[in-house]
């Protein structure tokens, strides 16, 4: 397996809505000594947004930070989405700040 392979699945995982199973297969992933990307986390962003799991999706965010894997627009809309179905508007204000500091535009 590789990140190709893994980010394929992963993605899978976020178009049935199985966030669980996303993020498993990504610690799955990071266990075999696979290296995460944009795509993968990403697409385990996407899940936790479709499962209303704004603090997974948000802890998937923050471990791209601290593993230095670049957040794109991708990367903040799927998260600020999860927010926003949460009513979580607070933690939206907070990630469009930090959008705003880095060199992601915002889509708003």
């Amino acid at each position: 397996a590789n990140s190709f392979t893994c980010g394929a699945a992963i993605s899978a995982c976020e178009k049935c809505s199985q966030w669980r199973m996303a993020l498993e297969l990504v610690r799955r992933m990071l266990a075999d000594g696979i290296e995460a990307n944009t795509i993968t986390c990403n697409a385990a962003i996407s899940a936790c947004e479709k499962g209303r799991e704004w603090t997974q999706a948000m802890k998937v965010l923050e471990h791209m930070a601290v593993d230095r894997i670049s957040a794109d627009r991708i990367s903040y809309n799927a998260a600020l989405s999860a927010c926003a179905k949460s009513s979580e508007w607070k933690r939206a204000l907070e990630l469009l700040r930090r959008m705003s500091s880095s060199a992601v535009a915002a889509d708003v």
